[in-house]
Protein backbone atom coordinates (compact mmCIF):
# COMPACT_ATOMS: atom_id res chain seq x y z
CA UNK A 1 0.00 0.00 0.00
CA UNK A 2 1.64 3.45 -0.96
CA UNK A 3 2.38 5.78 2.09
CA UNK A 4 2.07 9.05 0.86
CA UNK A 5 -1.71 9.36 0.55
CA UNK A 6 -1.63 13.05 -1.34
CA UNK A 7 -0.37 11.55 -4.50
CA UNK A 8 -1.02 8.59 -6.31
CA UNK A 9 -4.66 7.64 -7.44
CA UNK A 10 -7.67 8.41 -4.69
CA UNK A 11 -9.80 5.48 -6.69
CA UNK A 12 -6.92 3.21 -5.38
CA UNK A 13 -6.49 4.34 -2.04
CA UNK A 14 -9.75 4.57 -1.51
CA UNK A 15 -10.89 1.16 -2.26
CA UNK A 16 -7.78 -0.40 -1.01
CA UNK A 17 -8.49 1.32 2.67
CA UNK A 18 -12.22 0.89 2.13
CA UNK A 19 -11.64 -2.82 1.47
CA UNK A 20 -9.36 -2.95 4.86
CA UNK A 21 -11.77 -1.22 6.78
CA UNK A 22 -14.68 -3.12 5.40
CA UNK A 23 -13.04 -6.30 6.98
CA UNK A 24 -11.60 -5.08 10.34
CA UNK A 25 -15.68 -3.75 11.05
CA UNK A 26 -17.01 -6.44 9.73
CA UNK A 27 -15.21 -8.91 11.56
CA UNK A 28 -15.93 -6.60 14.75
CA UNK A 29 -19.50 -7.14 14.08
CA UNK A 30 -19.37 -10.78 14.39
CA UNK A 31 -19.24 -10.93 18.29
CA UNK A 32 -22.44 -9.65 18.29
CA UNK A 33 -23.71 -11.20 15.67
CA UNK A 34 -22.55 -14.78 16.14
CA UNK A 35 -23.26 -14.03 19.96
CA UNK A 36 -27.09 -13.55 18.93
CA UNK A 37 -27.35 -16.08 16.46
CA UNK A 38 -26.60 -18.84 18.83
CA UNK A 39 -27.68 -17.61 21.81
CA UNK A 40 -31.17 -17.23 20.06
CA UNK A 41 -31.25 -20.68 18.05
CA UNK A 42 -30.38 -22.53 21.76
CA UNK A 43 -32.75 -20.46 24.45
CA UNK A 44 -35.09 -18.89 22.00
CA UNK A 45 -36.47 -15.66 22.29
CA UNK A 46 -35.34 -15.02 26.11
CA UNK A 47 -31.89 -15.40 25.02
CA UNK A 48 -32.24 -12.96 22.12
CA UNK A 49 -33.96 -10.51 24.66
CA UNK A 50 -31.17 -10.95 27.24
CA UNK A 51 -28.24 -10.10 24.82
CA UNK A 52 -30.37 -6.69 23.86
CA UNK A 53 -29.73 -5.90 27.69
CA UNK A 54 -26.62 -6.44 27.16
CA UNK A 55 -25.82 -4.70 23.85
CA UNK A 56 -25.53 -1.67 25.29
CA UNK A 57 -22.69 -2.53 27.32
CA UNK A 58 -20.34 -3.09 24.35
CA UNK A 59 -21.61 0.41 22.71
CA UNK A 60 -20.04 1.94 25.14
CA UNK A 61 -16.39 -0.11 25.88
CA UNK A 62 -16.53 0.38 22.35
CA UNK A 63 -17.03 4.21 22.40
CA UNK A 64 -14.60 4.95 24.78
CA UNK A 65 -12.10 3.60 22.87
CA UNK A 66 -12.82 5.18 19.74
CA UNK A 67 -12.89 8.61 21.92
CA UNK A 68 -9.36 8.09 22.32
CA UNK A 69 -8.39 6.29 19.33
CA UNK A 70 -9.96 8.73 16.44
CA UNK A 71 -9.65 11.67 18.35
CA UNK A 72 -5.36 11.15 18.74
CA UNK A 73 -5.25 9.19 15.31
CA UNK A 74 -6.30 12.26 13.33
CA UNK A 75 -3.48 14.41 15.21
CA UNK A 76 -1.20 11.95 14.60
CA UNK A 77 -1.60 11.80 11.04
CA UNK A 78 -1.83 15.27 10.37
CA UNK A 79 1.69 15.94 12.49
CA UNK A 80 2.95 12.77 10.83
CA UNK A 81 1.89 14.32 7.52
CA UNK A 82 4.62 17.04 7.92
CA UNK A 83 7.01 15.05 9.47
CA UNK A 84 6.71 15.82 12.89
CA UNK A 85 6.62 12.44 14.43
CA UNK A 86 7.58 13.48 18.25
CA UNK A 87 4.61 15.57 18.31
CA UNK A 88 2.62 13.12 16.32
CA UNK A 89 3.52 10.43 19.14
CA UNK A 90 2.95 12.56 21.48
CA UNK A 91 -0.55 11.86 20.80
CA UNK A 92 -0.14 8.34 20.62
CA UNK A 93 1.33 8.16 23.91
CA UNK A 94 -1.39 10.29 25.34
CA UNK A 95 -4.48 7.92 23.69
CA UNK A 96 -2.48 4.53 25.76
CA UNK A 97 -2.75 6.62 29.18
CA UNK A 98 -6.34 7.76 28.93
CA UNK A 99 -7.55 4.24 27.48
CA UNK A 100 -5.72 2.62 29.94
CA UNK A 101 -7.38 5.15 32.96
CA UNK A 102 -10.70 4.55 31.34
CA UNK A 103 -10.59 0.76 31.11
CA UNK A 104 -9.65 0.52 34.84
CA UNK A 105 -12.75 2.62 35.41
CA UNK A 106 -15.02 0.07 33.25
CA UNK A 107 -13.54 -2.70 34.92
CA UNK A 108 -14.33 -1.74 38.43
CA UNK A 109 -18.12 -0.67 37.08
CA UNK A 110 -18.93 -3.54 35.15
CA UNK A 111 -17.98 -5.75 37.82
CA UNK A 112 -18.74 -4.05 41.06
CA UNK A 113 -22.37 -3.05 39.87
CA UNK A 114 -23.28 -5.30 36.92
CA UNK A 115 -27.15 -6.06 38.58
CA UNK A 116 -27.62 -2.55 38.85
CA UNK A 117 -26.60 -1.88 35.08
CA UNK A 118 -28.55 -4.75 33.92
CA UNK A 119 -32.13 -3.81 35.76
CA UNK A 120 -30.93 0.31 34.16
CA UNK A 121 -30.77 -1.28 30.97
CA UNK A 122 -33.87 -3.16 31.10
CA UNK A 123 -33.64 -6.15 32.53
CA UNK A 124 -36.45 -8.03 34.80
CA UNK A 125 -36.27 -11.02 36.87
CA UNK A 126 -36.44 -13.30 34.32
CA UNK A 127 -34.11 -11.62 32.08
CA UNK A 128 -31.26 -11.17 34.23
CA UNK A 129 -29.70 -14.51 35.55
CA UNK A 130 -29.61 -14.67 31.37
CA UNK A 131 -27.64 -11.59 30.97
CA UNK A 132 -25.54 -12.18 34.21
CA UNK A 133 -24.67 -15.82 32.78
CA UNK A 134 -23.55 -14.40 29.23
CA UNK A 135 -21.52 -11.26 31.03
CA UNK A 136 -19.81 -13.16 33.66
CA UNK A 137 -16.62 -14.35 31.76
CA UNK A 138 -16.56 -10.96 29.99
CA UNK A 139 -15.94 -9.32 33.14
CA UNK A 140 -12.28 -10.75 33.20
CA UNK A 141 -11.21 -8.96 29.76
CA UNK A 142 -13.52 -5.63 30.03
CA UNK A 143 -10.24 -3.62 29.55
CA UNK A 144 -9.59 -4.81 26.22
CA UNK A 145 -12.62 -3.48 24.83
CA UNK A 146 -11.72 -0.27 24.35
CA UNK A 147 -7.93 -0.97 23.47
CA UNK A 148 -9.25 -2.70 20.33
CA UNK A 149 -10.88 0.68 19.16
CA UNK A 150 -7.83 2.47 20.15
CA UNK A 151 -5.27 0.28 18.81
CA UNK A 152 -7.30 -0.08 15.44
CA UNK A 153 -7.24 3.57 15.02
CA UNK A 154 -3.60 3.88 15.42
CA UNK A 155 -2.67 0.82 13.01
CA UNK A 156 -4.71 2.06 10.28
CA UNK A 157 -3.27 5.99 10.44
CA UNK A 158 0.48 3.86 10.95
CA UNK A 159 -0.54 2.42 7.37
CA UNK A 160 -1.73 -0.59 8.33
CA UNK A 161 -4.76 -1.36 7.92
CA UNK A 162 -4.96 -4.53 6.66
CA UNK A 163 -3.10 -5.70 10.02
CA UNK A 164 -5.84 -4.40 11.56
CA UNK A 165 -8.34 -5.69 10.09
CA UNK A 166 -6.06 -9.30 10.47
CA UNK A 167 -6.09 -8.86 14.28
CA UNK A 168 -9.76 -8.39 14.04
CA UNK A 169 -9.98 -11.56 12.22
CA UNK A 170 -8.38 -13.56 14.10
CA UNK A 171 -10.50 -13.31 17.21
CA UNK A 172 -13.95 -12.87 15.60
CA UNK A 173 -13.12 -16.69 13.90
CA UNK A 174 -12.16 -17.81 17.18
CA UNK A 175 -15.68 -16.63 18.50
CA UNK A 176 -17.65 -17.88 15.40
CA UNK A 177 -15.75 -21.42 16.10
CA UNK A 178 -15.91 -21.08 20.47
CA UNK A 179 -19.39 -20.16 19.97
CA UNK A 180 -20.51 -22.93 18.32
CA UNK A 181 -18.44 -25.73 20.26
CA UNK A 182 -19.24 -24.13 24.00
CA UNK A 183 -22.67 -23.38 23.46
CA UNK A 184 -24.09 -26.26 21.83
CA UNK A 185 -20.64 -28.66 22.01
CA UNK A 186 -20.14 -28.56 25.50
CA UNK A 187 -24.23 -27.05 26.33
CA UNK A 188 -23.05 -24.34 28.21
CA UNK A 189 -25.71 -22.15 26.93
CA UNK A 190 -25.83 -18.20 27.00
CA UNK A 191 -22.23 -18.80 29.61
CA UNK A 192 -20.13 -20.30 26.97
CA UNK A 193 -21.39 -17.31 24.14
CA UNK A 194 -19.52 -15.32 26.24
CA UNK A 195 -16.66 -17.20 27.06
CA UNK A 196 -16.08 -17.47 23.21
CA UNK A 197 -16.90 -14.10 23.09
CA UNK A 198 -13.96 -13.18 26.00
CA UNK A 199 -11.64 -15.40 24.47
CA UNK A 200 -11.53 -13.80 21.04
CA UNK A 201 -11.37 -10.20 22.21
CA UNK A 202 -7.86 -11.27 23.84
CA UNK A 203 -6.49 -12.65 21.03
CA UNK A 204 -7.83 -9.64 19.15
CA UNK A 205 -5.62 -7.89 21.03
CA UNK A 206 -2.62 -9.89 21.39
CA UNK A 207 -2.60 -9.84 17.50
CA UNK A 208 -2.61 -6.02 17.60
CA UNK A 209 0.24 -5.70 19.97
CA UNK A 210 2.58 -8.02 17.96
CA UNK A 211 2.49 -4.87 15.05
CA UNK A 212 4.88 -3.01 17.52
CA UNK A 213 7.50 -5.15 17.13
CA UNK A 214 7.51 -4.99 13.19
CA UNK A 215 9.66 -2.99 11.40
CA UNK A 216 6.93 -1.06 9.54
CA UNK A 217 5.88 0.32 13.06
CA UNK A 218 6.13 4.06 13.83
CA UNK A 219 4.21 4.48 17.08
CA UNK A 220 6.64 4.98 19.36
CA UNK A 221 6.04 6.37 23.77
CA UNK A 222 6.79 9.84 23.53
CA UNK A 223 7.04 12.74 26.06
CA UNK A 224 3.85 14.67 26.17
CA UNK A 225 3.97 18.49 26.74
CA UNK A 226 1.30 20.53 27.74
CA UNK A 227 -1.40 17.13 28.60
CA UNK A 228 -4.70 19.16 29.27
CA UNK A 229 -4.00 20.89 26.51
CA UNK A 230 -3.70 17.88 24.51
CA UNK A 231 -6.40 15.87 26.34
CA UNK A 232 -8.84 18.62 25.72
CA UNK A 233 -7.61 18.65 21.72
CA UNK A 234 -8.04 14.68 21.67
CA UNK A 235 -11.65 14.32 23.11
CA UNK A 236 -12.70 17.07 21.11
CA UNK A 237 -11.59 15.83 18.32
CA UNK A 238 -12.88 11.95 18.96
CA UNK A 239 -16.68 13.46 20.35
CA UNK A 240 -18.38 13.04 17.43
CA UNK A 241 -17.48 9.53 16.70
CA UNK A 242 -17.72 9.16 20.27
CA UNK A 243 -21.33 10.78 20.92
CA UNK A 244 -22.57 9.15 17.86
CA UNK A 245 -21.36 5.40 19.00
CA UNK A 246 -21.99 5.78 22.25
CA UNK A 247 -25.93 7.53 22.05
CA UNK A 248 -26.75 3.88 20.44
CA UNK A 249 -26.28 2.20 23.28
CA UNK A 250 -28.26 4.82 25.42
CA UNK A 251 -31.30 5.01 23.06
CA UNK A 252 -31.04 0.71 23.00
CA UNK A 253 -31.14 1.52 26.62
CA UNK A 254 -34.14 3.63 26.43
CA UNK A 255 -35.85 1.51 23.85
CA UNK A 256 -35.41 -1.70 25.96
CA UNK A 257 -37.33 0.11 28.74
CA UNK A 258 -39.82 1.51 26.75
CA UNK A 259 -40.34 -1.53 24.85
CA UNK A 260 -40.77 -3.77 28.27
CA UNK A 261 -43.24 -1.41 29.67
CA UNK A 262 -45.36 -1.07 26.50
CA UNK A 263 -45.25 -4.33 24.39
CA UNK A 264 -42.98 -6.95 26.47
CA UNK A 265 -40.33 -9.75 26.09
CA UNK A 266 -41.54 -10.60 22.81
CA UNK A 267 -41.41 -7.41 21.12
CA UNK A 268 -37.51 -6.91 23.16
CA UNK A 269 -36.41 -10.27 21.33
CA UNK A 270 -37.30 -8.27 17.71
CA UNK A 271 -35.45 -5.00 18.93
CA UNK A 272 -32.83 -7.19 19.50
CA UNK A 273 -32.72 -8.47 16.32
CA UNK A 274 -32.64 -4.76 15.25
CA UNK A 275 -30.13 -3.97 17.40
CA UNK A 276 -27.88 -6.61 15.57
CA UNK A 277 -29.28 -5.27 11.96
CA UNK A 278 -28.41 -2.10 12.57
CA UNK A 279 -24.64 -2.75 13.85
CA UNK A 280 -24.40 -3.72 10.89
CA UNK A 281 -25.44 -1.21 9.25
CA UNK A 282 -23.19 0.51 10.87
CA UNK A 283 -20.10 -1.29 10.74
CA UNK A 284 -20.47 -0.87 7.09
CA UNK A 285 -20.64 2.85 7.36
CA UNK A 286 -17.89 2.98 9.91
CA UNK A 287 -15.83 0.95 6.86
CA UNK A 288 -16.29 4.24 4.36
CA UNK A 289 -15.43 6.62 7.63
CA UNK A 290 -12.35 5.01 8.70
CA UNK A 291 -11.56 4.74 4.75
CA UNK A 292 -12.03 7.99 4.01
CA UNK A 293 -10.28 9.93 7.31
CA UNK A 294 -6.81 9.41 6.82
CA UNK A 295 -6.74 10.18 3.12
CA UNK A 296 -8.80 13.16 4.13
CA UNK A 297 -7.10 14.36 7.28
CA UNK A 298 -3.62 13.78 5.08
CA UNK A 299 -4.78 15.97 1.95
CA UNK A 300 -6.41 18.50 4.36
CA UNK A 301 -3.05 19.08 5.95
CA UNK A 302 -1.17 19.96 2.36
CA UNK A 303 -4.83 21.84 1.11
CA UNK A 304 -4.73 19.22 -1.57
CA UNK A 305 -8.56 20.26 -1.80
CA UNK A 306 -9.55 18.95 -5.11
CA UNK A 307 -8.32 15.29 -3.41
CA UNK A 308 -10.54 16.12 -0.99
CA UNK A 309 -13.71 16.92 -2.64
CA UNK A 310 -12.73 13.03 -4.63
CA UNK A 311 -12.44 11.26 -1.08
CA UNK A 312 -16.00 12.64 -0.35
CA UNK A 313 -17.78 11.65 -3.76
CA UNK A 314 -16.64 8.37 -3.57
CA UNK A 315 -17.67 8.08 0.51
CA UNK A 316 -21.18 9.44 -0.74
CA UNK A 317 -21.97 6.81 -3.30
CA UNK A 318 -20.63 4.04 -0.83
CA UNK A 319 -22.47 5.28 1.67
CA UNK A 320 -25.65 5.80 -0.47
CA UNK A 321 -25.71 2.20 -2.26
CA UNK A 322 -25.24 1.03 1.39
CA UNK A 323 -28.56 2.84 2.26
CA UNK A 324 -30.45 1.34 -0.46
CA UNK A 325 -29.42 -2.28 -0.17
CA UNK A 326 -30.08 -2.60 3.68
CA UNK A 327 -33.47 -0.82 3.18
CA UNK A 328 -34.37 -3.09 0.71
CA UNK A 329 -33.73 -5.93 2.49
CA UNK A 330 -35.52 -5.20 5.73
CA UNK A 331 -38.33 -4.40 3.89
CA UNK A 332 -38.22 -7.54 1.90
CA UNK A 333 -37.69 -9.99 4.27
CA UNK A 334 -37.98 -8.87 8.19
CA UNK A 335 -39.03 -12.73 9.07
CA UNK A 336 -35.63 -13.98 7.51
CA UNK A 337 -33.53 -11.84 9.68
CA UNK A 338 -35.71 -13.10 12.99
CA UNK A 339 -35.13 -16.92 11.94
CA UNK A 340 -31.62 -15.71 11.62
CA UNK A 341 -30.84 -14.35 14.90
CA UNK A 342 -33.38 -16.69 17.01
CA UNK A 343 -35.68 -19.67 17.51
CA UNK A 344 -38.71 -17.70 17.06
CA UNK A 345 -42.07 -18.29 18.30
CA UNK A 346 -45.26 -17.87 16.41
CA UNK A 347 -45.83 -14.97 18.68
CA UNK A 348 -42.38 -13.15 17.33
CA UNK A 349 -42.92 -13.57 13.75
CA UNK A 350 -46.64 -12.42 13.75
CA UNK A 351 -45.15 -8.86 15.06
CA UNK A 352 -41.96 -8.90 13.84
CA UNK A 353 -42.29 -7.82 10.19
CA UNK A 354 -44.72 -4.56 11.26
CA UNK A 355 -41.95 -3.80 14.11
CA UNK A 356 -38.93 -4.20 11.38
CA UNK A 357 -40.25 -2.16 8.18
CA UNK A 358 -40.61 0.70 10.05
CA UNK A 359 -38.12 1.08 11.90
CA UNK A 360 -35.99 -0.47 9.07
CA UNK A 361 -36.61 3.02 6.90
CA UNK A 362 -33.66 4.38 9.54
CA UNK A 363 -31.18 2.10 7.24
CA UNK A 364 -31.58 4.85 4.15
CA UNK A 365 -30.52 7.61 5.88
CA UNK A 366 -28.03 6.45 8.59
CA UNK A 367 -25.15 5.59 6.40
CA UNK A 368 -25.10 9.13 5.22
CA UNK A 369 -25.44 10.76 9.09
CA UNK A 370 -22.52 8.61 10.27
CA UNK A 371 -20.03 9.18 7.32
CA UNK A 372 -20.53 12.69 8.24
CA UNK A 373 -18.84 12.84 11.45
CA UNK A 374 -16.18 11.61 9.85
CA UNK A 375 -15.71 13.66 7.33
CA UNK A 376 -16.08 16.40 9.08
CA UNK A 377 -13.39 15.92 11.78
CA UNK A 378 -10.90 14.73 8.74
CA UNK A 379 -11.41 18.52 7.71
CA UNK A 380 -10.73 19.85 11.52
CA UNK A 381 -14.45 20.90 11.50
CA UNK A 382 -15.16 19.25 14.74
CA UNK A 383 -18.45 21.11 16.39
CA UNK A 384 -20.70 20.49 12.64
CA UNK A 385 -19.25 16.55 13.50
CA UNK A 386 -20.68 17.28 17.30
CA UNK A 387 -23.80 18.77 16.38
CA UNK A 388 -24.68 15.80 13.64
CA UNK A 389 -23.92 13.33 16.41
CA UNK A 390 -25.71 14.80 19.29
CA UNK A 391 -28.66 15.75 17.74
CA UNK A 392 -28.92 11.79 16.07
CA UNK A 393 -27.63 10.18 18.81
CA UNK A 394 -29.52 11.95 22.27
CA UNK A 395 -31.38 15.25 21.63
CA UNK A 396 -33.53 14.29 18.42
CA UNK A 397 -33.87 10.70 19.68
CA UNK A 398 -33.52 10.67 23.09
CA UNK A 399 -36.73 13.25 22.72
CA UNK A 400 -39.23 11.25 20.67
CA UNK A 401 -38.34 7.78 22.18
CA UNK A 402 -40.75 9.76 25.51
CA UNK A 403 -42.54 12.01 23.21
CA UNK A 404 -43.92 10.24 20.18
CA UNK A 405 -45.47 6.83 22.26
CA UNK A 406 -46.82 9.08 25.08
CA UNK A 407 -48.80 11.46 22.58
CA UNK A 408 -49.65 9.33 19.53
CA UNK A 409 -49.42 5.81 21.26
CA UNK A 410 -46.97 3.10 21.93
CA UNK A 411 -46.53 1.76 18.02
CA UNK A 412 -45.15 5.31 17.18
CA UNK A 413 -41.85 4.09 19.17
CA UNK A 414 -40.85 1.96 16.25
CA UNK A 415 -41.02 5.66 14.08
CA UNK A 416 -38.31 7.43 16.25
CA UNK A 417 -35.08 6.85 14.39
CA UNK A 418 -36.95 7.14 11.14
CA UNK A 419 -38.06 10.40 11.76
CA UNK A 420 -34.40 11.14 13.89
CA UNK A 421 -32.51 9.96 11.07
CA UNK A 422 -34.81 12.46 8.50
CA UNK A 423 -34.09 15.48 10.08
CA UNK A 424 -30.54 14.90 10.78
CA UNK A 425 -29.95 14.21 7.35
CA UNK A 426 -31.56 17.69 6.16
CA UNK A 427 -28.50 19.23 8.49
CA UNK A 428 -25.91 16.72 7.46
CA UNK A 429 -26.79 17.96 3.25
CA UNK A 430 -26.68 21.78 4.25
CA UNK A 431 -23.77 21.47 6.09
CA UNK A 432 -21.65 19.40 3.55
CA UNK A 433 -22.94 22.37 1.24
CA UNK A 434 -21.54 24.62 2.97
CA UNK A 435 -18.18 23.30 3.90
CA UNK A 436 -17.82 22.37 -0.06
CA UNK A 437 -17.70 25.96 -0.27
CA UNK A 438 -15.51 26.62 2.03
CA UNK A 439 -12.77 24.18 1.04
CA UNK A 440 -11.08 27.05 -0.72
Amino acid sequence: MEKNLTQGSIKKHYFRYLGAAFGGSMISCIYGLVDVAVVGQYQGPQGTAALSIVAPIWTILYSLGILTGSGGSIKYTYYKAQGKTDKANAYFTLSLLLTSAIAVVCWIGLTVFDDQLLRLFGADDALLPLAKAYLRPIQFVIPAYPFTQMLAAYLRNDNAPGFAAFATLCGGCFNIFGDLYFVFGLNMGIFGAGLATAIGVTLTIAVMVSHFFSRKNTLKPARVHGYIHKAKELVFNGCSVFVSEIAMGMIAMLFNRQIMNYFGSDALAVFGVIVQISGLVQCFTYAVGQAAQPIVSENYSVHNIERIRETRKYSLWTVAVFGVLWTSAVLLFPNAFVKVFMSPTDSVLKIAPGIMQIYGLAYLLLPLNIFATYYFQSVMQPKTALIISMARGIVICGILVFVLPTLFGAKLLWWVMPVTELAVAIYTILCMVKSNRNLV
